[in-house]
C-alpha cells in the first residue's frame, strides 16, 4: 500500500483538525449524525454475530466494517475530533481558539448522539416487532450489556468509576490510531487495513467508546433494561467521554505531534 511517512501524516492530522474547526455547523452536524448512525449499525451487527455464533471475538473481528465505512465517507466521530482539533490549537493555526474547539466538540457530540439514537429506536422496533413482543435474543443481549456496564461499575463505587475512565482512555488510544490509520495510506485497501486492526482490538477488549454507548444504552433502555437514564449518564457516558478525550489526545495526538512535528533538537556527539 502507498504509505506516508509519519512527518507527512501527522501534518495531515493538524490540517484535518483545522479544517474541522472551520466547517459549517450544518455540515459538521450532518457528518456527525451519519457517523453515529453507521457506527451504531456496526455495533448491532457485531452483537448479532456474537449472539448467533456464541463467539464474541467474531463480532470484534467484523465490527470495524462500520468504522471504515464512515471514515472513507468523510464522516466524524467525537473520539476522532478529540484528537485532531486540539492539534490545530496547539499548532497555533490562525483563528483556531479554545472556544471554537469546544463548540465543534459540542456539535459533533449532538450529531453522534442523534444518529446513534435514531438507530437505537429503529432497531428496538425490529427487535420487538414494533414493541408488540419481548425483545429478541439480540435485543435482550443489548439490554444485559447496558446493565453490566452501568450498574456493574456502580457497585464498586470510586474504583468502578476509575475502571470505567481507564477503559475509556484505552478505547480512544486504539480508536484514534484507527483515525490516524485513515491518513497513513493513500489507497482504499491500505486505509482499511490500517483502520481495521486497532478498532478490532478495542472492541474485542470491551473498552468503552462514547459513541457506541450512545446506541447500546438508549437501545437497552427502550427494550426494558434494568437501569436508568441517570445510571447511563453517570456510570457510563460522562466518564467514558472524559476517558476518550484523555486517552486519544495523550497517547496518540500529543505523542505523534511532539515527536514528528515539534521534534526535539538532534543530539550532538562532538
Amino acid at each position: 500500500m502507498a504509505y506516508l511517512a509519519p512527518s507527512e501524516f501527522v501534518t495531515k492530522m493538524v490540517d484535518a483538525g483545522e479544517s474541522k474547526i472551520y466547517m459549517a455547523t450544518r455540515d459538521a452536524l450532518i457528518r456527525a449524525y451519519m457517523a453515529g448512525a453507521i457506527l451504531a449499525l456496526s455495533a448491532v451487527f457485531a452483537v448479532t454475530v456474537s449472539v448467533q455464533t456464541g463467539y464474541p471475538i467474531i463480532g470484534a473481528i467484523l465490527f470495524p466494517v462500520g468504522f471504515c465505512m464512515l471514515y472513507l465517507l468523510g464522516f466524524d466521530l467525537l473520539t476522532g475530533v478529540f484528537v485532531l482539533t486540539p492539534l490545530a490549537l496547539i499548532d497555533k493555526r490562525p483563528g483556531v481558539t479554545i472556544g471554537a474547539v469546544l463548540k465543534h466538540w459540542g456539535i459533533v457530540f449532538v450529531g453522534n448522539f442523534l444518529g446513534a439514537f435514531t438507530v437505537a429506536v429503529l432497531m428496538a422496533i425490529v427487535f420487538t416487532n414494533g414493541f408488540s413482543t419481548e425483545p429478541s435474543k439480540v435485543g435482550h443481549a443489548i439490554g444485559v450489556i447496558g446493565e453490566s456496564r452501568t450498574l456493574g461499575y456502580a457497585q464498586y463505587g470510586a474504583a468502578g468509576m476509575l475502571t470505567l475512565f481507564v477503559r475509556g482512555m484505552l478505547c480512544n488510544w486504539m480508536v484514534s490510531l484507527g483515525v490516524v490509520g485513515a491518513m497513513i495510506s493513500t489507497t482504499v485497501g491500505g486505509k482499511v487495513i490500517a483502520m481495521w486492526m486497532p478498532i478490532m482490538l478495542f472492541f474485542g477488549m470491551a473498552f468503552e467508546h462514547s459513541v457506541v454507548n450512545m446506541f447500546l444504552f438508549p437501545s437497552g433502555l427502550l427494550m426494558g433494561g434494568n437501569f436508568s437514564l441517570m445510571d447511563y449518564l453517570i456510570w457510563n457516558e460522562i466518564p467514558t467521554v472524559l476517558g476518550n478525550l484523555v486517552g486519544g489526545l495523550a497517547f496518540t495526538g500529543l505523542t505523534l505531534y511532539t515527536t514528528h512535528v515539534k521534534t526535539a533538537p538532534k543530539r550532538s556527539f562532538r
